[in-house]
């Protein structure tokens, strides 16, 4: 686990920072530090969604299956095997 606190800690932390940006009234320089703080943290969440794909990929394949079956999500959250 990253030394963040994980993909939910991530996650959190970038919901927060978008409501900080929505609703305030910041200056430049504070909304830039933000918005590369939220950058940082996409891709983050991004590296920590594809290794979570991955091992999925790997567990599908250790249970007999003659082929991977690649995790997706959809946008409104749900999950499926495509």
């Amino acid at each position: 686990m990253p030394a963040n606190g994980g993909f939910e800690h991530s996650l959190g932390r970038l919901e927060a920072i978008v409501k900080e940006l929505e609703s305030a009234e910041l200056p430049l320089e504070r909304s830039v530090q933000l918005f590369e703080e939220g950058m940082k943290l996409v891709e983050e969440c991004r590296q920590q969604l594809d290794a979570a794909e991955g091992k999925v990929e790997m567990l599908v394949k250790r249970a007999g299956e003659a082929t991977a079956a690649p995790f997706s999500l959809h946008d409104n959250g749900s999950a499926e095997e495509s």
